[in-house]
């Protein structure tokens, strides 16, 4: 990528061209299962999925979602994962927790599990995937100090993909209600004339915000769909 000279020596340009040109571009959507709805009482609990390689879901990429998830007329009553995952040990540590809802009922038989999944009134499951990486980037940025001052110059950017997906299981029906997706994608700018300037696009959080007010919508039953 690159900026026209005549640009570059004017840093207020700059600013305006750059904010124009970065963006976040986002995608939500559901594919429902089976039907969904919750009642006055009921909760849900958000775990991490995807423990492969230690690379889980990030901790606070799934209490940004709870804390979506309680927000806004449509809020739901979440139940802290860990929590859920200390009251119910070892069923839901990473080595042992249920990979697909057919082992479900296997584990409704183990001593305790359908009491204290009942205690904390659970109607939802909620299974995060997922994770936010650097996919792209270029420019470069050079910094010099002499007799006169010294400043930063040259223009560098880079672009991260936040993808993820949320599968959410009915825990009084034992089956899979289907599943929720986000794909964000945010560039981010670093243009300097004397004084680098920073201007980042955030697409985790906006990943976590997409996820979290579709997940509303599905789990209530308000109907799916995508957006962009």
């Amino acid at each position: 990528m690159t900026v026209n000279s005549r640009i570059l020596r004017n840093p207020i340009m700059v600013v305006g061209a750059l904010a124009l040109a970065g963006c976040i571009t986002s995608r939500v959507e559901d594919a429902r299962i089976n039907s969904t709805g919750i009642e006055a009482g009921e909760g849900v609990v958000v775990m991490a999925k995807s423990y492969h390689l230690g690379n889980e879901t990030e901790e606070k990429y799934i209490q940004c979602i709870e804390r979506g998830l309680a927000r806004g007329a449509s809020s739901l009553r979440v139940i802290p994962h860990r929590e859920f995952v200390d009251s119910l040990f070892p069923w839901f540590e990473p080595r042992t927790a249920p990979s697909e809802t057919k082992h479900l009922p296997k584990l409704m038989e183990y001593p305790g599990v359908v009491d204290r999944i009942a205690q904390q009134k659970v109607r939802y499951i909620i299974w995060l995937d997922g994770d936010t990486e650097r996919v792209a980037g270029g420019g470069s940025l050079s910094c010099a100090v002499g007799p006169g001052g010294g400043g930063c110059f040259g223009f560098a950017w880079w672009q991260n993909q936040a993808d993820y997906e949320a599968a959410v299981w009915d825990i009084n029906e034992l089956e899979a209600a289907g599943t929720v997706t986000t794909d964000v994608s945010g560039t981010s700018f670093m243009p300097a004339i004397v004084i680098p300037i920073p201007l980042i696009a955030r697409p985790q959080a906006k990943a976590c915000k997409t996820l979290a007010d579709q997940l509303q919508r599905f789990i209530v039953n308000d109907g799916g769909g995508d957006s962009a």
